[in-house]
């Protein structure tokens, strides 16, 4: 890869929505299921490229709570072709000591697919390289309402005081309440908004919005992305002149 302030400033953790399957089989007259399988594709070497730009932890948004809404027989599709990639990729991400995990409303999923999941999992467990994350049947107002429930559970209980409730412990109930927050966001597909995703992780981070539809996002796009992050100022509510000597 050529030169830039990617290779120098890298993101820690990355996340991203992965939109335009649909559009990118109605342009070729192929049902919308080829634009999901397509994007697998797109998956596999978004993993290998983030693994070799030094990303940390990389979130995938796979399936959202207002997912379940689209027609049944996509949805049931999706679910099979999420068994399939399980299926074919575990012992790849394995090999190269990725570690798997999911999140999201795993009550809601197919025992088949959470038996895939939970296998995953714990076989990828000890690795300590990419630490990838795929959010299926997950919504950021969901994971705050549980997060609050678990809290209010607690206080009713008269574990905690109400008082002490605070930021930490509300973030501490959040489905990535182990992993660090993402520093940037990237959403292909061409819409400028994070439809319900990791609202309350999201607080801080850059976003990053192009036109691409996901099963043609390739390594061009993903360093350009890198490249973007690497240009901004992370302020984290100080002035610039406070910043001025930490760009990201």
């Amino acid at each position: 890869m050529p030169e830039s302030q990617s290779t120098t400033c890298v993101p820690r953790h990355v996340a991203i929505i992965m939109d335009g399957n649909g559009r990118w089989a109605r342009k070729r007259a192929l049902p919308r299921h080829a634009g999901h399988r397509s994007g697998v594709k797109s998956v596999r070497e978004t993993v290998e490229i983030a693994a070799q730009r030094g990303v940390s932890y990389l979130t995938l948004f796979a399936f959202s709570s207002e997912n379940w809404r689209r027609p049944a027989d996509e949805v049931r599709k999706l679910m099979g072709l999420f068994i399939d990639a399980l299926r074919r990729e575990v012992d790849d991400l394995h090999r190269n000591n990725v570690r798997l995990q999911f999140i999201g409303a795993r009550e809601q999923l197919d025992t088949r697919l959470l038996d895939k999941i939970t296998a995953a999992e714990e076989r990828t467990a000890d690795n300590d390289g990419l630490h990838l994350i795929v959010a299926v049947a997950y919504g950021g107002r969901w994971d705050i309402v549980e997060a609050a429930r678990r809290i209010g559970e607690r206080a009713a209980a008269g574990e905690i005081d109400p008082a002490d409730i605070g930021e930490d412990m509300l973030a501490a109930e959040l489905q990535l309440a182990d992993v660090p927050d993402p520093d940037l966001l990237i959403r292909t597909g061409g819409e400028h908004r994070i439809s319900n995703f990791l609202l309350w992780n999201l607080a801080y981070a850059e976003l990053w919005f192009c036109d691409v539809l996901w099963p043609d996002f390739r390594q061009r796009e993903f360093d350009q992305a890198l490249d973007f992050y690497a240009q901004r100022q992370r302020r984290y509510g100080h002035t610039g002149d406070q910043r001025e000597a930490v760009k990201c």
